[in-house]
């Protein structure tokens, strides 16, 4: 503990100096890093001692098994094994509520972790899924639908579920988009699954905004990652396998 507030105090020296020199930020880069048992060489035992009745009381929420996850799963842009898993569990979420949905949505920035192959504990979800957004319905005309797609080129790509097939230019425009291999009618209304924050137009997705028939499930056993249990849960009661792929869902040319 002692050592954490000494770098804690060290840090603050630091960032005090170099305001005091006027010093300026020029330019900031950023990684994800997998915090495993790397970051335990240096072990402190005092913290380790004080910290095992708590650890117990949290072991018991986080380690239980939900599911099983067949391959890691990245986060990247247009597509990736995560965002595809996110929006699939967001159009599944219609068959665990009654609704008949037509597209999945969620935010690449709502997805907080990667996840590995194997089994996935409680714990998994929470790291990527830690805020308490609830899924909800909507329905968007096609011509709003289009409008959300183009929004998702300008910021590079989201989260899409199965049959959705949208092809954005190098410079950030939608060419196409089709939905389980048909034109999408202009004046049609489809059913969106998605999260509460995305629904009200955030993540640049103002789109959304034009929603009519909106449902949310204001439930706390329906926020994302109550959800995406739900979804493990089902997937491993019924012996399916859960093993996202990049099907081509989105692509740039």
């Amino acid at each position: 503990m002692r050592k954490n507030l000494l770098l804690t105090l060290t840090i603050c020296m630091i960032a005090a100096a170099a305001s005091a020199q006027k010093y300026r930020v020029s330019g900031v880069e950023r990684t994800r890093l997998t915090v495993d048992s790397t970051y335990d060489a240096c072990k402190d035992n005092a913290t380790a001692v004080f910290l095992v009745p708590y650890k117990s009381i949290i072991d018991s929420i986080m380690l239980p098994v939900v599911g099983r996850l067949e391959c890691a799963a990245e986060i990247d842009k247009p597509e990736s094994r995560m965002t595809n898993l996110m929006a699939d569990i967001m159009l599944w979420s219609g068959v665990l509520c009654g609704e008949k949905i037509d597209v999945g949505v969620y935010n690449i920035g709502g997805i907080r972790s990667p996840m590995a192959a194997g089994d996935v504990t409680y714990g998994d979800v929470l790291s990527v899924a830690p805020f308490e957004n609830k899924v909800c319905f909507l329905s968007l005309t096609g011509d709003a639908l289009i409008e959300l797609f183009s929004q998702m080129a300008f910021t590079g790509g989201e989260c899409v579920s199965k049959g959705v097939n949208l092809v954005f230019t190098k410079d950030a425009k939608l060419k196409s988009a089709k939905l389980n291999g048909q034109d999408i009618l202009p004046e049609r209304k489809y059913r969106i699954a998605t999260n509460d924050f995305l629904a009200q137009g955030n993540d640049k997705m103002l789109a959304f905004k034009k929603k009519t028939d909106f449902v949310v499930l204001d439930d706390k056993a329906y926020n994302a990652r109550e959800v995406m249990v739900k979804y493990f849960s089902y997937m491993k009661e019924h012996g399916l396998k859960v093993n996202p792929q990049v099907e081509g869902r989105v692509v740039v040319e």
